[in-house]
């Protein structure tokens, strides 16, 4: 980047344009084992008006721009794979408004999941797309994340209203209303959810808000084996018990939890379950699920409406990354997901545990299985081996048999860089569809390039 454009940005953000080399790497690398890349500069901005004033610079030079939230994507989302300018917007973190009467809030692009959720605290109200990690909400949009609480309340798709987005030319446009429901026009809002910065970037977010629960109870459940635990899951859905979490754990994956966070449950495939609704309804949606999980040879199946023990059970699910990872001190975590149909959930599932033993490699498995979403958790060395290997061979194979089952190579992680090669088999034609609309918006191939659709796809004049 020449001397002249850095003095432009300077002139907008002062000594918040960084070209420190740790800032750079810090800003190259999220959590996932791909290469990273560092930006040639990263750039602190505080407004869409800042936001706009950059992305006209660089669209004058022709400089690459990618969008940069808390860094905890799982593809490679922000690696800056050309070079240019990362924009972090995780100082654009106000709460503009809330609308309690309304159930919805708008937000600037860098709040937090947890920060939303403790601003709306006495309000009554929560938003309840839980990733895992604490996310950008702009990060969570552009990925199209969801979670634990998919199952009941939807993914990020569900649950934005409208956009303020600059656009690759500078200008910004507003998606979507208030309403909570329009027959007006295209639906852009939803073409930039999950367009993962490729196409302008996100500055503020309209989403939709829910009432807390007056009650909410968790229930715990283990299995002989993953089939049973999967078949568990499949009427209860079919049935319309409205549960809110269905997570499952395999074997490994408990006995990791319960080396990393000295507990005792079973060494055995386990169903994670919570259920929201009032003190009668949840009491009886825990009793429908009970004895479901009986007739599949669920055993201790046990739940609980106590805040302080439905918070222990969930902690230890919720620590089960990290408690992945500990199984091989010194790797980095490779975390990759396919969505399924939920009547081909079981067989995907029990395939790719074959494909797991055939490699004789310890990796857990982790699914939101109430909306047939999985995930393996690949501990990865720090220098490429056979393991290395091996871990990329279950993984295609999974993605493939995902695929040829009508489902997704991502329910939740996004394409970034690291899934490109599947996209193709996955959208077929349509992808040339994907093609004319990027290349409409960006021309020159300037927002985050080289994510979410193959370099042979697209190419910029």
């Amino acid at each position: 980047m020449n001397v002249s454009v850095l003095k432009k940005l300077e002139k907008i953000l002062g000594d918040r344009l960084s070209t420190s080399q740790s800032v750079l790497e810090q800003h190259g690398q999220d959590e996932s084992y791909h290469t990273p890349y560092p930006p040639e500069a990263v750039a602190f901005v505080h407004s869409t008006k800042e936001v706009c004033e950059i992305v006209k610079i660089c669209a004058l030079h022709k400089i690459p721009i990618i969008p940069f939230g808390t860094g905890t994507s799982l593809e490679g989302h922000v690696a800056a794979l050309h070079g240019g300018i990362s924009i972090d917007l995780s100082q654009m973190n106000e709460v503009v408004e809330v609308n309690a009467a309304d159930l919805d809030c708008r937000v600037q692009a860098g709040v937090t999941r947890q920060q939303l959720n403790h601003h709306l605290r006495n309000t009554g109200l929560f938003f309840p797309v839980d990733p895992g990690a604490d996310a950008s909400l702009g990060g969570m949009t552009a990925t199209r994340a969801s979670g634990t609480n998919a199952v009941r309340y939807g993914t990020m798709r569900e649950n934005v209203l409208g956009l303020t987005l600059v656009l690759a030319d500078g200008q910004i446009i507003h998606t979507g209303r208030r309403s909570r429901k329009s027959a007006s026009g295209y639906d852009l809002t939803h073409l930039f959810c999950g367009s993962e910065g490729t196409l302008g970037i996100i500055t503020e977010v309209q989403l939709r808000l829910y009432g807390i629960p007056d009650a909410i109870s968790a229930a715990i459940c283990s299995f002989p084996n993953l089939e049973a635990a999967v078949d568990t899951v499949i009427p209860i859905i079919q049935l319309g018990i409205p549960v809110a979490r269905i997570e499952l754990l395999d074997e490994v994956l408990m006995d990791a939890v319960n080396q990393y966070s000295n507990l005792d449950y079973p060494v055995q495939p386990t169903l994670f379950f919570e259920f929201h609704g009032t003190a009668q309804s949840v009491a009886e949606q825990a009793q429908m699920a009970g004895e479901i999980a009986a007739e599949h040879g669920g055993s201790g199946f046990s739940w609980t409406a106590q805040q302080e023990e439905r918070n222990q059970l969930w902690q230890a699910r919720h620590n089960a990354y990290y408690a992945a990872i500990a199984l091989q001190p010194g790797t980095r975590g490779w975390p990759t997901d396919v969505c399924v149909p939920i009547s081909r959930l079981s067989e995907c599932i029990l395939e790719t545990k074959k494909d797991i033993e055939t490699v004789g490699l310890r990796i857990p498995i982790l699914g939101h299985v109430g909306d047939g979403n999985f995930h393996l958790i690949f501990n990865v060395p720090s220098e490429s081996n056979t393991s290395l290997e091996q871990a990329k061979w279950v993984n295609h194979r999974m993605v493939m048999r995902a695929l040829d089952m009508g489902g997704t190579c991502t329910g939740e992680h996004g394409i970034g860089y690291g899934k490109l090669q599947y996209m193709k088999k996955e959208h077929g034609n349509a992808i040339s569809v994907m093609a004319t609309i990027k290349q409409a918006l960006d021309p020159n191939n300037l927002m985050n390039p080289g994510k979410v659709l193959p370099t042979d796809i697209y190419h910029a004049d």
